[in-house]
């Protein structure tokens, strides 16, 4: 099946989150190749990022609304709690503000969170069928029935809180701990961000820690006395790499005209007004 075009992130979220996230994220670890997660250089102490960081909760917003344009062809990422497809990508449902999907394991963690702070609600009765799926891309005991309650459920408060915390546990806050922990400003936060959301965390060449090697072994991060401009580069650069193994992440805009576009103009605390380009779309943040 051919992946929408203005769905090209969400073709390979998650799928190594089944194998790496449960155990490494839960102790807030993962084994990002050139050192463990959250760590400096050996012997190098972990930098404090000047500015603002990502998870100030204006640019947290902010880097919120620049992965909604790039994975709904829209900035109102409050709009997508109730989203719910199969992309055809083998990973069977996709849903929520950052594509939880029934085939890898972090849609039916999101529903266990859910049922524990709230039982009986509509997507409780799914969670069986959720874990005979859970590696495949079967809508098997799902179907029609679950995409209702998805969105009757997207309405609950409860559930809205649910996706956000397990989009904080899983990717958010790793990310921008690594970033800063490697001196990175909030650009730099966002670039591990948005990464992370793609590709999965793991140390393999496509995952979020086999690009950070990369980029390691390139540059070296600001924790480590380098530029942080010249590192970032490197990273992006290891990203459209890692991006261009797959079919589906072609397009590689995300990085080319959005990313790129606010590093080469210097701003490495992603303050607005910020204007870039995903899939030939044109958004603006003024504020």
């Amino acid at each position: 099946m051919q992946i929408p075009p203005h769905r090209h992130a969400r073709s390979l979220p998650r799928w190594r989150v089944v194998l790496y996230a449960t155990a490494a994220l839960t102790a807030g670890v993962l084994a990002a190749g050139a050192g463990t997660l959250a760590s400096a250089a050996p012997g190098q102490p972990a930098a404090a990022a000047a500015g603002v960081g990502l998870d100030d909760a204006h640019k947290k917003d902010i880097a919120m609304q620049l992965v909604s344009s790039a994975e709904n062809s829209s900035l109102d990422w409050k709009a997508q709690y109730k989203y719910i497809e199969d992309i055809g990508d083998g990973r069977g449902y996709t849903a929520g503000i950052i594509g939880f999907c029934s085939g890898t394991g972090d849609m039916l963690e999101l529903v266990e969170l859910y049922t524990d702070r709230k039982p009986g609600n509509p997507l409780a009765r799914y969670l069986p069928a959720l874990r005979r799926v859970n590696g495949t891309d079967s809508h098997s005991g799902l179907g029609s029935g679950f995409e209702s309650a998805w969105r009757s459920a997207a309405a609950d408060t409860a559930f809205q809180q649910a996706q956000n915390d397990e989009r904080d546990r899983v990717y958010f806050d790793p990310s921008v701990k690594q970033a800063k922990a490697d001196g990175l400003r909030a650009l730099g936060q966002f670039a591990y961000y948005d990464a992370i959301v793609m590709h999965g965390p793991g140390e393999d060449k496509v995952s979020f820690g086999g690009i950070r090697k990369t980029a390691l072994s390139k540059a070296k991060s600001p924790a480590q006395g380098g530029d942080e401009t010249a590192y970032i580069n490197a990273f992006l650069d290891a990203r459209k790499a890692a991006m261009k193994t797959e079919e589906a992440h072609s397009d590689t805009s995300r990085v080319d005209t959005e990313q790129r576009v606010f590093l080469n103009n210097g701003n490495l605390d992603l303050n607005p007004p910020l204007k870039w380009k995903v899939y030939g779309d044109s958004y603006t943040i003024n504020q």
